[in-house]
């Protein structure tokens, strides 16, 4: 075939989600035969979305959801705001959550294997940027009542459950969760090593003050009970009634927490920042 219709162009693009001139390009290597285009782009595709799983993918989405009384979360990641918002990646997004609420999978790579994968090999072509399924979780199945919150921008998600309260009470602490971030549900929980080094802080921050050793042993003290305070879940004021502690809200809605997961975007990835003036001015040294 000598020439390539746009409409037999149109037909590829429809039918595997790639772009206009990667489709055209296999269509002419495969002699306008679209089966062997298919083909053609399938080896491709899995070549280019190779050589962008090496980029940073930071942004994305969170998408939650309660399923036969358990709740389900799954953060994924793309290189731009403007991709986590592209109806295609929702699309992708919605499968994932679908395909994780609907079998009993430990990890992500268990949860990638198959169809899924194929989507997102295919969308990293079609969107030109890295989509990475990073993390997962399953709330517990003991619960009596799990609560989750999804932020508007569906950028923060938790995830609560409870033994004893309602409903209603494990989704209000699961919004409080998501605007607060503790790191444990209460002083005990706080793992020692975290304590141990910002008591370490404080201590070098109040040996300056020049103080009796007394005096400054009980300033640590102080810095440390507000710290607890700060990061321990049932210590926290109410986002909603600052008036009212965590604690004090669980004991009237005869609550228990028992687990809670709070997921944000790109939480603890590192981008890589490119100098592209840097960077143009290496290869005109090259030149």
């Amino acid at each position: 075939m000598s020439e390539i219709s746009a409409s037999l162009v149109k037909e590829l693009r429809e039918r595997t989600g790639m772009g206009m001139m990667d489709c055209k390009q296999a269509l002419v290597t495969a002699k306008g035969d679209i089966s062997l285009a298919i083909e053609e782009l399938r080896k491709s595709s899995g070549i280019k979305a190779s050589k962008k799983a090496g980029r940073s993918a930071a942004d994305g989405v969170i998408r939650v959801e309660i399923s036969n009384s358990k709740a389900f979360m799954v953060e994924i990641n793309c290189e731009t705001d403007f991709v986590a918002k592209d109806e295609s990646f929702m699309e992708f997004s919605d499968d994932v959550l679908n395909t994780l609420c609907s079998g009993d999978f430990h990890e992500v790579e268990q949860l990638m294997k198959g169809d899924l994968q194929d989507k997102r090999e295919k969308l990293i072509q079609k969107l030109g940027e890295n989509i990475v399924v990073r993390r997962m979780f399953q709330s517990d199945d003991t619960a009596d009542h799990t609560g989750v919150y999804l932020h508007s921008n569906k950028k923060i998600a938790c995830v609560t459950s409870l033994r004893g309260g309602n409903d209603e009470a494990a989704k209000n602490i699961a919004m409080h969760i998501a605007a607060t971030d503790p790191l444990a549900i209460s002083p005990n929980d706080i793992p020692i090593e975290i304590l141990e080094k910002e008591k370490e802080i404080f201590e070098a921050q109040s040996a300056d003050s020049g103080k009796p050793k007394d005096i400054v042993v009980k300033m640590v003290e102080g810095k440390v009970k507000k710290f607890l305070s700060e990061v321990s879940l049932t210590e926290q004021d109410f986002v909603k009634d600052p008036g009212v502690k965590i604690k004090s809200l669980l004991d009237e809605n005869n609550a228990q927490v028992i687990q809670f997961k709070r997921f944000e975007v790109g939480e603890g990835i590192e981008v890589e920042e490119t100098d592209f003036a840097a960077e143009v001015m290496s290869q005109i040294k090259k030149s």
